[in-house]
């Protein structure tokens, strides 16, 4: 009789059902079945993975009317008191496996975001990230400076997309666009420009946290947060904080 440990080594190998992996079904060792119900649920995951990918792809491929590159564009950091906010437009290739499990930034993991990011730009056909100065932002309003970034990393693409993708924005460009609500989502360009903004605004921000450590940027990235506002009570704001936001507007008054 095969020994548990042996059948539990084959099982995490395993990508699909087979007959071998049903058969152990009749198997009474609760190691066993313990092994088989860890193998079933990570094979679920995967299949939804590739359900949901399917579906983004073919939710791109429907806005090419016979077109090839569908570029997605998304921002991070609208909301932060301190730092830029960060754009990113990414051009996809549509059919590529390597990039299953691609998802909206905010559902991933630091460590999934970063191990994605790398993927990304590995395969994709071509991207761009763009920073908007904390200058930017206080001259422009927050909502203008993220889409003039927009703008400019979708201009920055080494190829000319058939069609512009947004994420919530609509964009003084002159190429084919549509502006998708929770595009992030729905689309798999989108969502890899969403992870490539989030990556680079959170690498940045550790990078201003070794200037200013007693502000915290490393845990919070410029949100809000009580450790951020107590902070900013004890030691003042920096010239990465945004004045045009509240509370720092009223402290620079």
């Amino acid at each position: 009789m095969t020994s548990i440990k042996d059948i539990t080594a084959k099982l995490k190998e395993a990508t699909a059902p087979a007959p071998w992996i049903e058969a152990l079904a009749t198997d009474e060792r609760s190691g066993v079945q313990k092994a088989l119900a860890s193998f079933y649920k990570r094979y679920e995951k995967a299949q939804q993975q590739l359900e949901q990918h399917a579906q983004k792809v073919a939710f791109d491929e429907s806005y090419l009317h016979g077109g090839t590159y569908v570029a997605g564009v998304d921002e991070a950091g609208r909301g932060p008191l301190a730092g830029p906010v960060v754009t990113a437009a990414a051009i996809l290739p549509l059919h590529c496996e390597a990039l299953v499990g691609i998802n909206d930034s905010k559902q991933l993991s630091k460590e999934k975001r970063a191990a994605y990011a790398a993927l990304i730009k590995e395969h994709a056909v071509c991207y761009h990230v763009h920073f908007q100065s904390v200058e930017a932002i206080d001259t422009l309003n927050i909502y203008e400076a993220t889409r003039q970034s927009m703008k400019a990393a979708v201009e920055a693409l080494a190829i000319v997309p058939d069609v512009v993708l947004a994420d919530a924005m609509t964009l003084d460009i002159a190429h084919r666009q549509a502006n998708i609500i929770k595009g992030d989502a729905l689309s798999l360009s989108i969502a890899a420009a969403s992870i490539l903004a989030k990556t680079a605004r959170d690498e940045y921000m550790d990078t201003l946290h070794e200037q200013y450590p007693q502000y915290g940027f490393q845990n919070h990235a410029g949100y809000g947060t009580k450790e951020h506002l107590a902070a900013i009570d004890a030691h003042g704001i920096t010239p990465h904080h945004r004045r045009s936001f509240e509370p720092i507007k009223s402290l620079v008054k």
